[in-house]
């Protein structure tokens, strides 16, 4: 009778064990999921002006200890290693990669690409101010400076009427060459915009991010002064998302998740083995 008790106890020992394996190949799973999803949002933007990459993040889940390093084996020694169970893992966090971009030349005369750290502002509908480095611009109707959604750039910078040629210094001096006039009129500076984490920005799609408590505040800086990059007119700044690496990554999630799923088929062939035991 005694050992027929220690038998349904190791057996029941054997099928904790076992959840306790389906379980950490499930957190794998998941967590290999959102790896997926960030890699494939990598991908659609291959071609998005100003995208900066993310990358998934993980870390280790609770450890169960079941005997301590250290602990004592007798008067005289102890364990020299532990042992410890780990449950699975999860994801952490998704950084974004504010690495510059390759530059692409277009010649156009609003497109404007800044070379080195730094965001343009773009002013909001609802009164605030969005950070971006898609710098495609052009001009509305009433020859304001404005972004794809026809958001205005910070500060307001308009163009009269009968601009005939324009030019923007790397410091972000705009000029208007005007009709019959020899000399260029100075019509505003386009500042660029440094954050102290440029990592803690959260994006609000449309290519614009906005501050938060992580990022900090918005530094207006003159482009080329301190750590803010320069402004280059007539060239954009491309996706600094890179294929081969994201293949790359694709190929080891998919083989990561594919494990841990074998994990789960064999863990729960041989619970029902241990089942069929009893």
């Amino acid at each position: 009778m005694k050992y027929l008790t220690l038998f349904c106890l190791l057996i029941s020992f054997q099928s904790f064990a076992l959840s306790r394996a389906l379980n950490t190949a499930a957190t794998g799973m998941a967590a290999q999921e959102a790896h997926v999803n960030t890699i494939s949002n990598n991908i659609a933007n291959v071609n998005t002006t100003g995208y900066k990459k993310e990358r998934t993040e993980f870390e280790s889940l609770h450890y169960h200890t079941i005997k301590e390093a250290g602990s004592r084996t007798s008067n005289n020694s102890v364990h020299n290693v532990g042992h410890q169970v780990g449950s699975g893992t999860k994801v952490s966090g998704i950084t974004r990669e504010f690495s510059q971009g390759a530059p692409q030349i277009t010649n156009g005369p609003f497109d404007l690409m800044i070379n080195g750290e730094g965001f343009f502002g773009i002013a909001m509908p609802d009164q605030t101010v969005s950070f971006t480095r898609d710098g495609s611009f052009n001009v509305n109707s009433q020859g304001l400076l404005v972004n794809k959604q026809g958001y205005t750039v910070v500060p307001n910078i308009q163009f009269p009427a009968n601009t005939m040629s324009i030019n923007i210094t790397e410091a972000g001096i705009v000029e208007a060459f005007l009709k019959n006039q020899i000399e260029p009129a100075n019509v505003g500076q386009i500042p660029v915009f440094t954050f102290t984490n440029p990592t803690g920005l959260q994006a609000l799609g449309g290519n614009n991010y906005r501050p938060s408590m992580s990022s900090g505040p918005a530094i207006q800086n003159i482009a080329g002064d301190s750590n803010a990059g320069i402004i280059r007119q007539g060239a954009l700044e491309a996706s600094n998302v890179s294929i081969m690496s994201e293949m790359t990554n694709l190929i080891k999630a998919q083989r990561a998740y594919e494990m841990n799923s074998k994990v789960m088929k064999v863990a729960d062939e041989i619970l029902q083995t241990v089942n069929t035991i009893r």
